[in-house]
């Protein structure tokens, strides 16, 4: 005897329905609405001008974290402030002693990098989240993705490989990378403000600000802000003059070179 099957269209018991109607209603009153943070920013300047007596500015980032639905909050996020400069590539050399002369015979090119790189937190970001999450966000110095050219291959290598490691030293050493576990300041429990400097040698374009804010090991909000850096005066008009019109540019110099020389066989030649 075959087993009785529904009829299609059939009507199927209420139960189950009210069942897990009465599941997901318990589940919201136990677990309650989840909050979703945001982050509002300001910057103190977008554009930062260099002349030819600049020596460094300095750039505040303000915020203020909140939830969505306006309900307070009162305990202090984890904050990391990101500012990326223009990207650019860079070769890194390996020196090494030959027949008693240290010259240079190993070389790793890094490729669309950042030409300037602050991470500024509220504390170390090491304590904020996983190892997993923090690379996986890129938050912190070293865990920022740094895409070298390996032969034919394009990829990004462990933190310990020696290239790498000098190319962050270098950065440093130009104060072009900082990493500050202490740039972040709270001025109430969901007010920070973030100081960036901007050295003499910061180079020139589009600036990106990027803001994380962790709660309990996990990134709650994300939100981006960019400025300028660009040259003003006398500077900025002979650098676009020999970008677009590379030609006179070149021969305005080598005639500036021969009127120079020439005056200067004048004044200092021998009777």
């Amino acid at each position: 005897m075959n087993a009785a099957r529904p009829r299609a269209g059939a009507a199927t018991p209420r139960f189950p329905r009210l069942a897990l109607a009465g599941l997901a209603l318990l589940a919201g009153l136990f677990t309650g609405p989840a909050r979703a943070d945001r982050l509002v920013l300001s910057v103190s300047q977008h554009k930062v001008s260099i002349s030819s007596s600049f020596a460094g500015a300095e750039l505040v980032v303000f915020g203020v974290a909140e939830a969505s639905d306006g309900a307070p909050i009162d305990d202090t996020p984890d904050v990391v402030v990101t500012v990326r400069g223009p990207r650019e590539d860079f070769t890194t050399w390996r020196k090494a002693q030959v027949l008693g002369l240290w010259i240079n015979t190993d070389s790793r090119t890094f490729i669309d990098v950042p030409a300037f790189l602050t991470v500024l937190s509220n504390r170390p970001t090491d304590e904020m989240a996983s190892l997993a999450i923090l690379r996986r966000e890129q938050i912190g110095l070293t865990r920022n993705i740094f895409v070298q050219r390996v032969g034919a291959d394009f990829a990004d290598v462990v933190p310990t490989d020696p290239f790498r490691t000098a190319f962050l030293r270098l950065q440093s050493a130009q104060g072009l990378y900082e990493e500050n576990a202490k740039g972040v300041t709270f001025l109430a429990p969901r007010v920070f403000r973030a100081e960036v400097r901007i050295p003499g040698a910061a180079p020139i374009g589009s600036y990106q600000i990027e803001v994380k804010l962790l709660r309990n090991g996990l990134v709650a909000a994300t939100e981006q802000a960019t400025f300028d850096v660009q040259k003003i005066g006398f500077e900025q008009r002979v650098a676009e003059f020999a970008m677009n019109d590379a030609l006179l540019y070149g021969l305005a110099v080598a005639l500036g070179s021969l009127i120079v020389g020439f005056i200067a066989n004048i004044l200092f030649r021998k009777e």
